[in-house]
């Protein structure tokens, strides 16, 4: 979900920043070299899901694929969508230069997240016929940590964005589901085509510092 520029105050904005590089730096130090190219892939996935976005005052709401994004490659999450948001804020002026920090934050975090929820549920419910509902739950809570992530930079930017940050929020129930969806059937395919991509039994597959 994009933030507009020239809304959140500078102190949001610089913390984003600093967060985002971190975490950058961090997902390029984990992703391995023969994982780039799927990295690539899932980039230009991103950036073709999130394209159609739906005004929701100062900010939006589209398809996010993060947990996708993080459950395949953890931290490298963090470079993936900054590449594709960097491409979207240059080439359709979506989001924006100054806001990339903060929105790469809030949506490559939900990613991260999704990833260690995976890798937990995976642990502990080990049959094959667990990964319909953890890929479900991994990728409908996602879109629940970007909202709240990008509903909390709204209030501590100006409390009256309070009602926009609850109304973001609600909107993106349908959405919930739709990413719960289309992550279970993709997560389901790759385990049949490329398990090595996914991390198993609590292992780090993909990111490995």
């Amino acid at each position: 979900m994009h933030i507009a520029e020239g809304v959140l105050h500078p102190a949001i904005l610089v913390v984003g920043a600093v967060l985002t590089t971190v975490g950058t730096a961090y997902g390029l130090k984990s992703l391995r070299t023969e994982h780039l190219l799927i990295s690539g892939v899932l980039a230009a996935f991103f950036f073709v899901a999130s394209l159609v976005h739906v005004p929701i005052g100062v900010s939006s709401a589209h398809l996010l694929c993060c947990g996708l994004l993080g459950i395949v490659l953890g931290y490298g999450t963090f470079p993936t969508i900054l590449v594709a948001l960097f491409l979207q804020a240059i080439l359709f002026q979506y989001g924006g230069l100054t806001i990339l920090g903060v929105n790469t934050f809030t949506m490559a975090t939900s990613g991260v997240l999704s990833w260690y929820l995976f890798r937990f549920l995976r642990l502990y419910f080990q049959s094959p016929r667990n990964l319909p509902w953890i890929a479900f739950v991994c990728g409908s809570l996602s879109v629940v940590w970007a909202a709240l992530l990008t509903s909390m930079a709204l209030y501590f930017s100006e409390e009256g964005f309070f009602v926009v940050a609850m109304t973001l929020l609600g909107s993106h129930v349908p959405i919930m589901v739709a990413e719960g969806v289309i992550t279970m059937f993709l997560i389901i395919y790759i385990q049949r085509v490329r398990p090595d991509l996914l991390p198993s039994n609590g292992e780090i597959r993909v990111c490995k510092s």
